[in-house]
């Protein structure tokens, strides 16, 4: 039987980036993921699956030795932010001048960031990678034993899963979830533009959901998300890439002229998922395995990275105690923490959500004289950025 002090279900960025912030300590940690990375061809096209990653996010990553990594391959600083109501005067405007930084955040494609740190993780001694699923999970009182096809009986202290919205543990522990359907399906696509995107995020309100427009290394692409309801998501699908590059042309109110899909569509259904438990005795839960939201502000990968972030900070302070890192009562404290944080930006997005859905006109006045007052209100403003950037010091 091997035994380990920590096992992470999940080689996405989150689970690496747990185990990348362990990396100076004398913890043993096992990696569990059937599909390991290929590596990435320089010349590939944009990948569809894409995040904003704040400045709080950027600090962690840099300070994993990661971020070096990203900037050898590729992604895009945004400056600006222009978000608006089709058919509305509602608008508002957002500039890192305000909050005295270079940007706003940065878009990288989600392969970038994971084939980042995989290569610093291969050459983690510390970490071994078990490439393949795991069967079984048995909890006791000093340890969990997990049973794997090839690699047998595994033990551990602490077993974290980092293994996606439909997460294994999750299930295997028995842990209740909180669950919405959003009704809606998100469509992303990777689209040249007519004019250059100058480095602005761009998202508007329709009647049927919103649409933002990411940009990409390439001046004239972005990367979309396009949230609309099922029966809208199937006609566009259905559609030929002429229909489709009108439709979305004519939705975004052609702020960058006309439109061109290159590449595959891609649909998501979104779906709000909260864990009621994140940790427990013996396991714990992190990013979308213990929460997923609404992506109309970017930030559930944010959120799970500062999962991971808080998590090894918590589990190196625990091993320099020499305390058991699988106790529930010794994680009560990030557990408490990493909830209220989830609650917080669950609740936000479900807020703008329902502020934006309805075409009554008293309550697009009220929601164009409320973006408006908020335009011009310089330390709101500021204050929403910041936030949203997560500014502050980093922790490891």
């Amino acid at each position: 039987m091997q035994s380990f002090d920590l096992v992470i279900l999940g080689g996405g960025m989150v689970g690496l980036s747990l185990a990348l912030a362990l990396a100076d300590t004398s913890l043993q940690i096992a990696v569990v993921d059937p599909h390991l990375p290929a590596p990435l061809d320089a010349e590939r096209d944009f990948s569809l699956r894409v995040s904003a990653i704040s400045a709080s996010s950027q600090h962690f990553l840099d300070a994993l030795g990661a971020w070096s990594g990203i900037l050898s391959q590729r992604l895009q600083s945004y400056q600006t932010m222009h978000v608006w109501e089709k058919d509305s005067f509602a608008k508002i405007d957002f500039d890192c001048q305000s909050v005295m930084t270079h940007e706003l955040g940065h878009i990288i494609e989600n392969d970038v960031i994971r084939d980042s740190l995989w290569q610093l993780i291969q050459s983690q001694s510390n970490v071994t990678i078990l490439s393949e699923n795991c069967l079984q999970i048995e909890r006791g009182q000093r340890e969990a034993w997990l049973r794997f096809e090839q690699a047998g009986m595994v033990s551990a202290q602490l077993i974290v899963g980092a293994d996606g919205a439909n997460s294994w543990l999750r299930e295997q522990c028995h842990v209740p979830l909180t669950f919405w359907d959003y009704q809606h399906h998100a469509l992303v696509a990777t689209i040249r533009t007519q004019l250059p995107h100058q480095n602005c995020a761009r998202q508007i309100f329709t009647p049927q959901g919103p649409l933002a427009f990411l940009p990409l290394p390439d001046p004239h692409c972005c990367s979309i998300v396009w949230s609309v309801p099922l029966a809208r998501a199937e006609q566009l699908q259905a559609f030929s890439v002429e229909q489709f590059n009108r439709e979305l042309a004519m939705a975004f109110d052609q702020q960058l002229g006309l439109c061109e899909r290159v590449g595959e569509l891609g649909v998501f259904p979104l779906r709000m998922r909260y864990a009621r438990d994140m940790a427990g005795d013996r396991f714990v839960l992190i990013g979308d395995a213990a929460h997923t939201i609404h992506p109309l502000a970017g930030q559930g990968v944010n959120l799970g990275l500062t999962d991971a972030r808080d998590l090894a900070t918590t589990l190196r302070r625990l091993h320099e105690q020499g305390k058991d890192l699988g106790l529930h009562p010794h994680l009560r404290d990030w557990e408490r923490q990493r909830k209220g944080d989830a609650t917080l930006m669950i609740g936000a997005m479900e807020f703008f959500k329902r502020l934006f859905s309805g075409q009554h006109p008293a309550k697009k006045l009220l929601r164009g004289l409320g973006m408006e007052l908020s335009n011009q209100l310089p330390m709101l403003k500021q204050r929403w950025i910041k936030q949203a950037l997560g500014l502050g010091e980093p922790r490891i």
